[in-house]
């Protein structure tokens, strides 16, 4: 019998940015659940309080950090801290992303940079500040937050969907440059998930049944624990030959 997958993550290091609140809370405790220690990656510093104790509690190490990916200072120093705290970095999820709805018409030009600076300047400069580091340690996994917005056109959303299908075009991009240190790219594509950020759009039941509708196969509103756990995947040695792909979770709303 040949060697099993294995999924534990025991002695990893993770960093995951966006993490006070939805899928980066979510994505964290499931890291940690899996064995992995957490670095949280937080807008507020104060405001990863209570998910440090979390994580914590379930014997691993959590380390809050100040990391506004808008601002490149804040992303370096964050992630030069892992390093010093815990010896190394093993794992980044660049789950930090946001945008606005607006007709493309009318979109003013900072939505349009502050989209951009978010979801895709945010993404490259964290993954580069962490890859250099995986590059002298010979090893890593990055796994970037794309979206099915990347793969259909949602009206009102024209430059979040661009910011979207450019991650996973740099995912790509980035696992054939770094794929020769052992660094692993790859990224994942929720659909409308339920998560502080999608309760208001939800809340108006002909907008929820109308993307319930559009999902096309499973018919309901994704968890984010349904998105946490292909990220434990992603990070752990049983996706050791995977690099450079998209998952898209989205209950088979691109499949009609």
């Amino acid at each position: 019998m040949g060697e099993q997958p294995q999924f534990d993550l025991t002695g990893k290091v993770a960093l995951v940015t966006g993490a006070a609140r939805g899928l980066g809370r979510a994505i964290a405790l499931a890291l940690a659940q899996a064995g992995a220690d957490v670095a949280l990656g937080l807008r507020d510093v104060n405001s990863g309080s209570s998910l440090a104790r979390d994580i914590e509690a379930m014997g691993r190490r959590a380390l809050p950090l100040q990391m506004d990916v808008t601002y490149l200072e804040q992303i370096f120093r964050a992630v030069d801290d892992v390093v010093a705290h815990f010896g190394r970095l093993d794992i980044l999820v660049n789950n930090a992303g946001g945008g606005f709805n607006n007709l493309a018409e009318d979109v003013p030009e900072e939505e349009f940079d502050q989209t951009l600076a978010l979801n895709l300047k945010g993404t490259f400069f964290a993954s580069q500040a962490a890859g250099r580091g995986m590059m002298r340690q010979m090893g890593g996994c990055i796994i970037n937050m794309s979206s099915q917005a990347g793969f259909v056109a949602l009206p009102t959303e024209s430059v979040y969907c661009a910011s979207k299908a450019a991650i996973a075009q740099l995912t790509k991009c980035l696992a054939i440059e770094w794929g020769k240190y052992n660094i692993r790219v790859n990224a994942v594509a929720p659909t409308f998930i339920h998560t502080p950020g999608t309760e208001q759009a939800l809340a108006d039941p002909a907008f929820r049944a109308e993307t319930i509708e559009r999902i096309a196969a499973l018919h309901r509103i994704g968890e984010p624990s349904e998105v946490a756990g292909a990220v434990v995947f992603l990070a752990s040695p049983a996706a050791s030959l995977i690099s450079g792909h998209t998952i898209v979770i989205d209950g088979g709303w691109t499949a009609r």
